[in-house]
């Protein structure tokens, strides 16, 4: 069995070869819904020689599977969120001092560590919903820091802390969800230095449809600063990727973003092609690393990617087999 310490120490290709093999070997035996799902797609585990040939489990078999591959029982469940009649997906997490580590080193990565900045949270969808993983995250970060705190409505006492932070020399952190965000830039205007603003998408259903291009234009221009930062992720992953601007998202070493066809999904496009998105996460030690997802996204040349939305009225091939 792999030390889940190990899966941080990736610093090369052929390290994240050697653990994901060895991580798919341990899954595709002790996690029944992947074990199920290679069998329906007749594939013997041991002729999986490469990274590439791993199959990736539907991320909807989250919402009517318990993907969970420990032993044990888990110490945390995490869901998505969902409108009225939607099912959330259920993450079953054996261990949330994986989560913990994987959420800490890939900030560490991008943006140094968690005790330099002031971080303030608007997140209110996620806020007012029990079991985020965001939530989870983003509270354990804040506590790491110096300053800074959630905020539901209240956008006049965060720009304050925000201005008293600025005051104290503090970096500081504005990360909160693209409506929320819209929302506190048509209100206040912030002028600080050491200020980077990172949103985490959320549009869909709350105010009218605009592109990121867009919405990040706005925020630039209303908060002083020269980009806007991105986050990706989600309930179902313990890891995430980021953006420093223009949509460009690059991800931790553990993590590995692929593209497939969207007429095959058991094929990889080349870079520049659009396709759904396939996400390879070593953090998912006890649940599933190999997951197909239904975002629309492009890989760039330099191993950067873009998510360019949902994919829409597609039949998951792989949903259809574990259905009932």
């Amino acid at each position: 069995m792999i030390d889940p310490k190990a899966i941080f120490t990736i610093r090369t290709p052929e390290q994240f070869e050697e653990t994901a093999l060895e991580i798919f070997r341990f899954q595709a035996e002790h996690c029944p819904p992947y074990r199920q799902y290679i069998g329906y797609l007749g594939i013997e585990p041991a002729s999986i020689d490469r990274v590439e040939s791993i199959p990736c489990l539907p991320v909807g078999l989250f919402k009517t599977h318990r993907v969970y591959g420990a032993a044990h029982p888990p110490e945390m469940v995490f869901t998505s969120s969902a409108t009225t009649g939607q099912v959330p997906a259920r993450h079953y997490v054996a261990d949330l001092s994986l989560y913990e580590a994987s959420f800490a080193e890939g900030f560490r990565k991008f943006y140094g560590h968690p005790a330099e900045y002031d971080i303030f949270a608007l997140l209110p969808n996620y806020l007012q919903r029990s079991g985020s993983s965001l939530i989870y995250m983003v509270d354990r970060l804040i506590g790491t820091g110096g300053g800074g705190g959630f905020f539901l409505h209240d956008h006049r006492a965060l720009v304050q802390g925000v201005e008293r932070a600025a005051a104290r020399g503090r970096k500081i952190l504005l990360w909160g969800v693209s409506f929320a965000l819209w929302d506190l830039a048509e209100q206040y205007r912030l002028e600080v230095p050491k200020l980077t603003v990172l949103e985490t998408g959320g549009m869909k259903g709350y105010r009218e449809e605009i592109t990121r291009e867009e919405l990040h234009a706005i925020l630039s221009e209303r908060f002083g600063v020269s980009a806007i930062h991105s986050e990706y992720g989600m309930a179902e992953l313990l890891s995430q990727a980021y953006s420093s601007g223009q949509g460009l998202f690059r991800s931790p070493p553990w993590m590995q973003v692929c593209i497939r066809d969207l007429y095959d999904p058991f094929e990889r496009v080349p870079a520049g092609r659009t396709g759904g998105v396939n996400v390879i996460d070593l953090a998912n030690l006890f649940s599933c690393s190999f997951l197909e997802t239904q975002d629309l996204g492009i890989n760039l040349a330099d191993g950067s990617f873009r998510i360019q939305g949902r994919i829409d009225k597609t039949e998951i091939r792989g949903c259809n087999l574990m259905a009932g």
